[in-house]
């Protein structure tokens, strides 16, 4: 009985994180207009904050940042899938690139 009860609170929770966590494909630009980063995550805001207080050693150099663009994904394999496709893929990234710098896409 016991094992039953432990095993369906661990299929809730499951469910309920599932339910919860969407995951964000997110691209910052940096205040001088010159650098991009290219990230995932399920908490935007929290990301941003440890970006701009230093805690991502390769943007410490170049806050502070501001989102600029963001996707969102039901998990974390699509929104990971998608980050290394710009990344990988010179001509995408080149092509998000310039329709952020164009105007507001958020």
């Amino acid at each position: 009985m016991a094992a039953l009860f432990l095993r369906r609170r661990t299929l809730l929770r499951r469910a309920r994180r599932k339910r919860n966590n969407m995951y964000s494909l997110y691209v910052l630009k940096d205040e001088r207009q010159t650098r991009h980063y290219i990230g995932i995550t399920d908490d935007v805001d929290k990301r941003l904050r440890k970006h701009n207080t230093g805690g991502v050693k390769s943007t410490k150099p170049y806050k502070p940042w501001r989102i600029a663009y963001v996707e969102k994904f039901e998990t974390k394999y699509e929104a990971r899938k998608r980050e290394i496709f710009l990344k990988k893929t010179t001509k995408a990234r080149k092509e998000l690139f310039n329709k952020i710098d164009k105007g507001p896409i958020v």
